[in-house]
């Protein structure tokens, strides 16, 4: 062998005899310990006092760390499974705490409140399992922005009591691509029985009714289920709701241009009939069924706000305090006290720039004249049908006025 062939070997045999030495330190230097067994090892008793001292409490905080988009509804959900949860603490990136509660039986948490849109927020839970070893876990999420989300602003609220011709109107703050998907996750019901259909009058607007008014008396109820929800690609619901809200009454009111006359049926029977005075033959009244959207004991009108300007570019009119103003389209058809007009107009001549009118007291303050005898016996959603005004049919999305479609052309508007 020659002197480098020898050095050579010799070097691999240290190499060689070093990992050994190294391996041997670290299963403890005994040699008895690297014969195979390892069950008296050091390292075994080591992971074995280590898995005595580990937490049988699993951890789980939704959503997962780093997330982003997360719902303002149903995030921050801490569960543990093989434990009970000792403390759960959840702030805002600046520090401010969000109040919550564990469950009676210490396995799950959840926020008191809704969590705000584009906020970023941080969770830290402590468990215990049956031997008391604690367990820890954290975790960091941000939920969706304003920008990246929608919300569906609705009519009637929650609880109130509404006239039979009252749709179910839905106007969402972002135009809806997915309009199936976001009709998916809204259910209109009724004690009734009727059936409920919706129509889509644009990206942002989608309207529910039956065929007929709704039954008198029944209990409609509204479900929107659009948390997590994707109405347009990146933009997501964020909507968890159920709204109740009862049918009133059956006031159903008929306008009859030609005769100048309203006549006031209440569940088929006519209560009253008031001499009016509607749109004058340049300026003629919407025809159609009409649904009150809005009330004002008084209101300022002014022509200018609608198109009716003098040479000046001011209002035709402008008046400050028309009493007893109901609303019955988006396009500014009301139907309202009059106190400016003789009273010799109504039953008798049709003067209005399209509203109609009813003889009325400056002041909205005499009980007893026939503007303030039917606002006061009017709500939200009593129908008004407005006929022989010789003008063309109100437009079904120029205010809650839907029934002016067939039922076959309503149902044609779902995405479903």
């Amino acid at each position: 062998m020659t002197v480098s062939k020898r050095r050579k070997g010799l070097t691999v045999a240290s190499a060689l005899l070093g990992g050994v030495l190294v391996l041997s330190a670290c299963s403890g230097g005994d040699d008895s310990a690297a014969g195979g067994d390892g069950g008296d090892s050091s390292q075994s008793k080591v992971d074995e006092a280590a898995a005595k001292k580990t937490s049988e409490a699993q951890i789980k905080i939704t959503p997962e760390d780093g997330s982003d988009n997360a719902s303002i509804n149903n995030s921050a959900a801490v569960t543990v499974s093989k434990g009970t949860l000792t403390s759960v603490k959840m702030t805002t990136s600046d520090g401010t705490e969000v109040s919550g509660q564990i469950s009676a039986d210490k396995t799950s948490w959840k926020p008191s409140t809704q969590l705000e849109r584009s906020t970023t927020y941080k969770l830290s839970a402590e468990a215990k399992d049956s031997d008391g070893r604690v367990a820890h876990e954290n975790a960091s999420f941000t939920t969706v922005s304003p920008a990246n989300s929608f919300i569906g602003n609705f009519t009637p609220d929650d609880g109130t009591t509404v006239g039979v011709g009252m749709p179910v109107s839905i106007n969402f703050d972002k135009a809806i691509t997915n309009k199936a998907a976001v009709q998916k996750g809204i259910t209109v019901s009724t004690t009734s029985g009727q059936e409920v259909a919706c129509h889509w009058f644009n990206a942002n607007r989608m309207d529910c009714r039956p065929e007929d008014y709704w039954k008198e008396g029944s209990t409609v109820t509204l479900k929107l289920a659009l948390d997590g929800v994707e109405g347009a690609e990146g933009v997501y619901g964020v909507q968890q709701k159920t709204v109740t809200f009862k049918i009133g009454r059956n006031q159903v009111s008929y306008v009859d241009a030609k005769t100048k006359q309203m006549k006031i049926t209440q569940d088929g029977k006519t209560v009253r009939t008031i001499p009016i005075s509607a749109g004058s033959p340049e300026n003629k009244t919407y025809q159609g069924i009409m649904v009150m959207s809005e009330k004002f004991k008084e209101t300022r009108m002014n022509g200018a706000t609608v198109g009716f300007t003098d040479d000046d570019g001011k209002g035709e009119y402008d008046i400050k305090d028309v009493p007893h103003a109901i609303r019955l389209s988006s396009s500014g058809t009301f139907i309202h006290g009059n106190y400016w007009g003789p009273k010799s107009i109504f039953g008798n001549a049709n003067t209005s720039h399209g509203c109609v009118g009813l003889q009325d007291a400056k002041g909205a303050d005499d009980p007893n004249t026939p503007g303030a005898w039917f606002y006061n016996n009017s709500m939200i959603g009593d129908v008004v049908v407005v006929e022989n005004t010789g003008d063309k049919t109100i437009a079904p999305d120029n205010g809650l006025n839907g029934w002016n479609m067939s039922w076959a052309d309503w149902k044609a508007g779902s995405e479903l």
